[in-house]
């Protein structure tokens, strides 16, 4: 949906650059299935790179996400569409932070291992199946309506 008026080109990448945040974050959550699924590494090899990296900064998601949300998703100069896109990828940012503090939550229970593995790779596999619709939907320059995240962005970006 473009009723915000039609995209260009820099709006279609500008608004894709946003979901390597959650996608660089849930790749702590992906390791599992990485160690078990050897081509999955070779597939993630360009996100590793940039992880390494982003592990390194102390305080880079912090950072980064108070720069998208100050910088991009409140400067109504910038195009709705990205503005849109770079909300909907901070909030999968803090599903992904709310994951983490469950999976530490469930990580007390004794023996408790097959489950976190499991919503390790359910958690890994959820967020990638959400940034890759997202990419893709907005290299098409059309709005990706993920249920729940979409109308929260909707009420957030004007």
């Amino acid at each position: 949906m473009t009723w915000r008026g039609s995209t260009n080109v820099s709006d279609r990448i500008f608004a894709c650059l946003p979901y390597l945040l959650p996608l660089v974050e849930v790749l702590s959550f992906g390791f599992v299935l990485l160690q078990q699924f050897p081509a999955l590494a070779v597939v993630f090899a360009p996100v590793l790179i940039v992880w390494s990296l982003y592990r390194r900064v102390r305080f880079a998601g912090i950072i980064i996400f108070f720069a998208l949300w100050l910088l991009v998703v409140r400067n109504e100069k910038i195009s709705h569409f990205v503005r849109f896109n770079t909300m909907q990828a901070i909030l999968l940012d803090i599903i992904i932070f709310l994951c983490a503090i469950l999976t530490d939550i469930v990580g007390l229970i004794p023996s408790g291992d097959f489950a976190i593995q499991t919503l390790y790779s359910t958690i890994f596999l959820g967020i990638v199946a959400a940034v890759a619709y997202s990419v893709v939907q907005s290299l098409l320059g059309r709005y990706a309506e993920i249920p729940a995240i979409s109308d929260a962005v909707y009420m957030q970006v004007r």
